[in-house]
């Protein structure tokens, strides 16, 4: 099965970046998609964007498009963030998907343990 392990993630100011990586490993054949969630205090984990293992086309939610980018480089996922707002502050995860569409949680077979990113204001 497909292992993922996050990393990247702190405190950081309002207004500033971070980049996470998401490592990978295993049989990356299996891979359509990979993707980014969050989840913060309260509230129930979230879809952040996603890319097509093949690459090009990428997706994100609309609160972090212009903001955020995903991109891949062999076994090493990546989640470029700027201007980062306090709101950002989550949990995030890294997730394979093995198929082709859809961004609900049960669309992604294989999770990460997740980085904690803490933005303040």
């Amino acid at each position: 099965q497909v292992q993922l392990v996050e990393s990247g993630g702190g405190l950081v100011q309002a207004g500033k970046s971070l980049r996470l990586s998401c490592a990978i490993s295993g049989p990356t054949f299996s891979i359509y998609r990979m993707g980014w969630f969050r989840q913060a205090p309260g509230k129930e984990r979230e879809f952040v964007a996603r890319v097509f293992w093949s690459g090009g086309a990428t997706y994100y939610t609309d609160s972090v498009a212009g903001r955020f980018t995903i991109s891949r480089d062999k076994n090493t996922l990546y989640l470029q963030m700027n201007r980062l707002k306090p709101e950002d502050t989550a949990v995030y995860y890294c997730a394979a998907s093995r198929s082709r569409d859809g961004t609900r949680l049960t669309d992604f077979n294989s999770w990460g343990q997740g980085t904690q990113v803490t933005v303040s204001s």
